[in-house]
């Protein structure tokens, strides 16, 4: 038995997360863009906001609450979506937790995504979700070809600059591509944020 779908011609593809509370207070995360490493099948950078119009953004703000809504889930709720070339949002998959498309939340945004997720299971009043700056968020993966005990390579140099938050999971031992943590950076200009970003995954190396 097997399962054949039809091939989707993707534009990009972007996440909103959506939180509930039992009360029945839904709120959502602007969308968010997701650019997705050539090899490693996993997010490299993630943009907020999104270069998606206003209208899809608020289709896919719909999207996210209708979903929440219908599976009755409290907390956090990640739904990733492609945005077709023809303009069509399809749901990829849906993750009931806080989710890799929400860490620039921590500083890019009034309430972070964990801050969120126990207001919505405590049936607290949920956040503002406003972003507070652009950001662009990396996964800091593991080197190619290395696998052992784990040294951060760079690092001092790249929590030099300003508006740039590194966080390490605490994972003993690397291996290629695994994550073994992430980094945000926040600025007026989405561009320079990216240029950012792309330093510290450029020179923050981690291998045995």
């Amino acid at each position: 038995p097997m399962m054949v779908e039809e091939l989707v011609d993707i534009n990009k593809e972007i996440s909103v997360i959506a939180a509930k509370n039992p009360s029945g207070q839904v709120v959502t995360y602007p969308p968010v863009e997701m650019e997705f490493h050539p090899s490693a099948n996993l997010v490299e950078f993630l943009l907020c906001p999104s270069d998606i119009s206003e209208s899809i953004a608020l289709q896919a703000d719909q999207l996210a609450r209708k979903i929440i809504t219908a599976m009755d889930i409290n907390g956090l709720l990640a739904v990733e979506m492609f945005l077709t070339k023809s303009g069509e949002l399809l749901i990829n998959e849906v993750a009931p937790r806080p989710h890799n498309s929400g860490h620039q939340t921590i500083e890019g945004n009034l309430t972070s995504q964990y801050e969120q997720h126990l207001r919505g299971i405590m049936d607290m009043p949920l956040g503002d979700t406003d972003i507070i700056k652009p950001s662009v968020m990396i996964n800091l993966l593991g080197a190619p070809n290395n696998t052992g005990e784990a040294r951060y390579v760079g690092i001092d140099e790249c929590t030099k600059m300003n508006n740039s938050f590194i966080h390490l999971y605490g994972k003993a031992m690397t291996k290629p591509y695994r994550k073994m943590g992430h980094a945000t950076v926040i600025d007026d200009d989405l561009d320079e944020a990216r240029r950012k970003a792309t330093f510290i995954k450029d020179n923050l190396i981690i291998k045995t």
